[in-house]
């Protein structure tokens, strides 16, 4: 039987390894100048490629968030989910021991916005992890309501870290988020 993939697999195994190719021969279009960690939290891996994208592109390790307790592979359970954990205080344990970041000077902070805001996972990661004297590079993706109050969420949670303007991208198909996310690299960074 021919199995039918959807664009996201097809993504994956064709269009992924092209363009991480036509990054990785790009030189960067400016340097962060010290050590980078690209720190994220991707349910439905868009901003997981990004954050790939630009772990390669600037040499940078990856951390890559995620609570304690997994969250529920439902949407509509998901939204519930997100929402009682703001309702809490955004306290979520998070999975796994996370390195430490502090020997980055620059941090890139990549999340999908949850609710209008900041994901409460995203937000435990910034309360326990200080921030102080690092640049951090906002790397928002969103699903059509655009970015509500996570910029300002993070930099209350981080107010002693230099954010610069975040790159903010409605994902909808992968290639035109990679394709945008040059862009932007290649005018800010």
């Amino acid at each position: 039987m021919t199995e039918i993939l959807n664009r996201r697999d097809t993504f994956k195994a064709v269009l992924l390894p092209l363009i991480a190719a036509q990054l990785a021969a790009q030189p960067a279009a400016a340097q962060t100048g010290a050590a980078s960690v690209i720190v994220y939290l991707s349910r439905s891996g868009n901003t997981r490629v990004l954050a790939g994208a630009l772990s390669r592109r600037f040499n940078a390790d990856l951390i890559e968030l995620r609570p304690r307790d997994p969250w529920p592979a439902d949407y509509e359970q998901m939204v519930g989910w997100a929402s009682a954990m703001r309702e809490q205080g955004n306290n979520v344990p998070l999975a796994g021991d996370l390195p430490d970041i502090a020997g980055y000077d620059t941090v890139f902070l990549c999340h999908p916005i949850w609710g209008g805001d900041l994901p409460a996972v995203t937000a435990s990661f910034l309360q326990s992890h200080d921030l102080s004297g690092k640049t951090v590079i906002p790397i928002i993706t969103h699903g059509g309501y655009g970015i509500g109050d996570a910029v300002a969420t993070a930099q209350s949670l981080a107010p002693n870290a230099r954010f610069t303007e975040p790159f903010v991208l409605e994902c909808n198909q992968e290639r035109d988020d990679l394709a945008s996310l040059n862009a932007w690299l290649g005018e800010n960074l």
